[in-house]
């Protein structure tokens, strides 16, 4: 390997590319650019953009990661970019044990705790449980029938979506799973669009797809807001379980300007009370009632 360059034959398989003129052109029609647009975004001619499209240029390393950022393409297939155009990835994917990620587990450890009593997770860009709080830990065992003293393991075992859905997971206590489930599967889509056939996401968006029932909540208007009536201005989780009903909503939260993979894909979602009932509920439950 010299100036990064690695040789192609060790790259085609890896990248989600054949070549870079496919993955530049398949990131700007995606970001709905203009080779003319982009040549202004980018400072680059929108001929020698057109040669780099049609494979009649090859770019450079310092290139491919303009029009990266440019077309705000995401770090794992910046790498993707990379690997199609014949260099190694500029971009690490660590460990979350790694030391170099300490100071980012503590910020996320942190914000877990203040979210308290109220649930908070954090996952991966597959929706797989990294980390949590206590009242996230103790709702799910309620809601799931476990034990109290039963581990939830924190490996990324766990898909969130997968247990959402999943009949034999929180689908029967969530009661407007119907509603919710072309929003829960819109985050997968996205993955899997970015990533390309045979990825990993696109493995996960088929096997949710394929659950029992949702194909038939996905062909219904459950997912369409009723604007001819007074609603809250989001879209609520309403689970039930126990003669005890609870609305919640959500916020997702990333890490800025992150220049690591693991980081990159990180999200925080912090559940909050949608009514005075709720709050109350997980109060009691989990915190100090007021």
């Amino acid at each position: 390997m010299q100036d990064g360059h690695v040789e192609a034959a060790e790259t085609r398989n890896d990248g989600y590319f054949s070549d870079f003129g496919s993955a530049l052109r398949y990131w700007r029609t995606r970001r709905g650019y203009s080779q003319l647009r982009l040549a202004v975004d980018s400072s680059v001619s929108q001929r020698h953009l057109s040669f780099l499209e049609s494979g009649r240029a090859q770019p450079s390393r310092d290139l491919v990661l303009k029009l990266g950022i440019a077309l705000d393409v995401p770090l794992r297939q910046r790498n993707a970019m990379l690997l199609a155009a014949g260099f190694a990835p500029a971009y690490q994917e660590r460990n979350l044990s790694d030391p170099e990620l300490s100071s980012v587990m503590e910020a996320l450890d942190f914000m877990l705790r203040q979210q308290a009593p109220f649930p908070a997770l954090v996952v991966d860009r597959l929706w797989n449980l990294v980390r949590f709080n206590e009242p996230a830990a103790g709702f799910m065992k309620w809601l799931l029938g476990m034990p109290a003293d039963a581990v939830i393991p924190r490996d990324g075992s766990i898909n969130v979506l997968r247990l959402m859905l999943d009949p034999a997971g929180l689908r029967p206590r969530l009661v407007n799973w119907q509603a919710v489930c072309a929003d829960s599967l819109l985050w997968i889509q996205r993955e899997a669009m970015a990533d390309g056939p045979g990825s990993e996401a696109t493995a996960l968006l088929s096997e949710l797809s394929a659950l029992p029932g949702i194909a038939g909540a996905l062909a219904t208007d459950h997912h369409v807001p009723n604007l001819e009536r007074r609603a809250l201005p989001f879209l609520p989780l309403t689970l039930a379980h126990e003669g005890v009903e609870l609305n919640l909503f959500t916020t997702i939260t990333t890490l800025g300007t992150p220049h690591d993979v693991t980081v990159h894909e990180l999200r925080l979602e912090s559940f909050f009370p949608a009514d005075g009932a709720t709050a109350d509920w997980f109060r009691a439950r989990f915190g100090v009632a007021t």
